[in-house]
């Protein structure tokens, strides 16, 4: 039967990822088609133990990837807790009103159960906000920073419940655990020594299962804390983030797991298809109360609006958080099968809002922006360029080089845009005139200012895609100077070109040119030496003649 395991789960994710909507869909299709052939959890005790590692290896990779300083900004931390305490008084209320209007699955419900299920309905989903925003390109932005934070925040509470939920105090042996930032240099150096293939693979699974699971468990704790400690542990390392390329499919893999395990709890009656769609109505509320949230936070009501719409819909963990209620008896099996048809129906209302998102701001802007709170929050104010004649997108090695050569030759009538705060400051530090923004996001081009003697834009950002991004938003705004861009690749030439940019240059073409030509000099150097140089022999027959 595994084959066909395989064959249907596959065939579900696919179908679904072609009308544009998250595997994960599809997989908890494939769950309720395998129940339907009689297949349940029981029979496939690997695919449990697989789901486990999934979710492990999720909040692991969450742990790699968290910035503790974002997390501690009023927007994140004030916004998530707020957020989480007015859904669970919205939810509980909802819940109950619904058990005695008659709906059985929660007629008789305990107040313990409602908030419960209150919780686990007030997450959003960290896969689908994720994917939303790298396909439009906005992980950078403020909007999708806030999102992730949330998100993000929304996560440790889930672990916490979780930690919680186990029942077992710790022994007196998890105070031990106090001492393991005392390791971080041990690790960081066994980090750096196993280099960039298979043996960094091994190193984050042993890192997260033994390190971080095995030995949070061995004291009484809960694994999957353990998992998310060991990765906030190691994000700091300049490798971290190619570790959490490196284990990404793995933890995708797994997760399939998970969502296929929530579909073997059985199929949904009609009743329970009609509790899930009354509980996706919910979800502008959610919304709604972001957005009042995140603009009482001094976000410009553009940015509350994006973040919210990314985080308008239920959740993975929601579904984590009733499975462990349900093993441990808190809650009936069923409610696994409701909350996980409202995360699949919020997914479809939810992916075409997000894509009109920017539309929506534009028909409604000036009744939003009666919502703003000023002063604006320090990182959504207008970003003020000055007036230059030059702009440079991208201030790493190769825009820092073209800023110097401008600057020799044309004065101080240079801007440089650089995302990253900490490289905006140094160069600062060097006396170059470079400010915060990041030009792969729509908040970058909304928040800018006129610059009317603009000669010359240089696109020099790392990624073809905010390139191209870029030379849209400089069309939109009918910047009518001279774009030119670097390119690493030939197709990415073609693609800026067609676009309308007026030169590119071919980062390693140019390189491989200029690298024959220094050959090149140097052997003539090196045969105008050797033409210098006189043997002995030469030497007397030049003194006797």
């Amino acid at each position: 039967m595994e084959p066909a395991i395989l064959l249907i789960t596959l065939a579900c994710g696919m179908l679904v990822s072609r009308v544009g909507l998250p595997p994960l869909i599809g997989y908890l299709v494939a769950g309720f088609a395998l129940f339907l052939f009689g297949i349940d959890e029981s029979s496939l005790p690997l695919l449990e133990q697989l789901a486990e590692l999934g979710v492990t290896l999720l909040l692991f990779a969450i742990g790699l990837k968290l910035d503790l300083k974002s997390l501690f900004k009023a927007e994140v931390l004030a916004g998530s807790s707020l957020h989480l305490m007015g859904s669970m008084l919205f939810f509980i209320p909802l819940l109950k009103l619904l058990g005695l209007i008659g709906l059985e699955q929660l007629s008789g419900m305990e107040i313990e159960q409602l908030a419960l299920l209150a919780f686990a309905l007030s997450f959003s989903s960290t896969i689908f906000a994720v994917k939303i925003l790298e396909d439009k390109g906005d992980m950078q932005s403020l909007y999708g920073r806030v999102a992730i934070g949330i998100l993000i925040m929304q996560d440790i509470f889930a672990v916490a419940f979780l930690t919680i939920s186990k029942g077992d105090f710790p022994t007196i042996w998890a105070l031990g655990l106090l001492l393991l930032p005392l390791a971080k240099p041990l690790i960081y150096r066994a980090f750096d020594k196993v280099g960039h293939g298979e043996l960094l693979v091994l190193f984050g699974l042993v890192m997260a299962l033994v390190m971080g699971a095995w030995l949070f468990e061995l004291v009484g704790l809960k694994p999957d804390l353990g998992a998310l400690v060991i990765g906030i542990l190691l994000a700091g390392h300049p490798k971290s983030s190619e570790l959490a390329k490196s284990l990404f499919y793995f933890k995708e893999l797994f997760l399939v797991a998970f969502f296929l395990t929530v579909g073997l709890n059985g199929l949904p009656t009609f009743s329970d298809i009609g509790l899930a769609t009354l509980l996706v109505f919910a979800i502008p509320v959610k919304v709604l109360l972001f957005l009042y949230l995140l603009t009482f936070f001094r976000l410009r009501s553009r940015t509350a609006l994006m973040s919210s719409f990314s985080l308008g819909n239920y959740s993975e963990f929601g579904l984590i958080v009733a499975a462990v209620a349900t093993s441990k008896g808190w809650l009936p099996p069923q409610w696994m099968v409701i909350l996980a048809v409202a995360l699949s129906i919020s997914f479809l209302f939810a992916a075409p809002l997000n894509n009109i998102a920017n539309k929506l701001y534009q028909r409604q802007q000036n009744r939003l922006q009666k919502l703003e709170r000023h002063p604006l929050h320090m990182e959504d104010r207008p970003i003020r360029v000055g007036n230059p004649r030059f702009l440079i997108l991208g201030m790493g090695r190769i825009g820092s080089g073209a800023y110097d050569e401008l600057a020799a030759k044309f004065g101080g009538e240079i801007l440089g845009v650089e995302h990253k705060q900490e490289l905006v400051d140094f160069h600062k530090e060097n006396n170059r005139n470079v400010v915060q923004g990041d030009a792969s996001d729509t908040d970058f081009w909304e928040k800018l200012e006129h610059a009317p003697n603009l000669e010359l834009v240089l696109l020099a950002m790392p990624h073809h895609i905010g390139n191209q991004f870029a030379v849209e938003q400089l069309q939109r705004l009918n910047y009518q100077g001279k774009i030119s861009a670097i390119v690493q690749y030939s197709e990415d030439a073609s693609s800026l070109k067609s676009a309308g940019v007026d030169s590119v240059f071919n980062l390693y073409e140019a390189a491989g040119a200029g690298f024959v030509d220094h050959v090149i000099q140097e052997l003539k150097t090196g045969e105008q030496h050797d033409a210098d140089i006189s043997t002995p022999e030469e030497e007397e027959q030049t003194a006797k003649a």
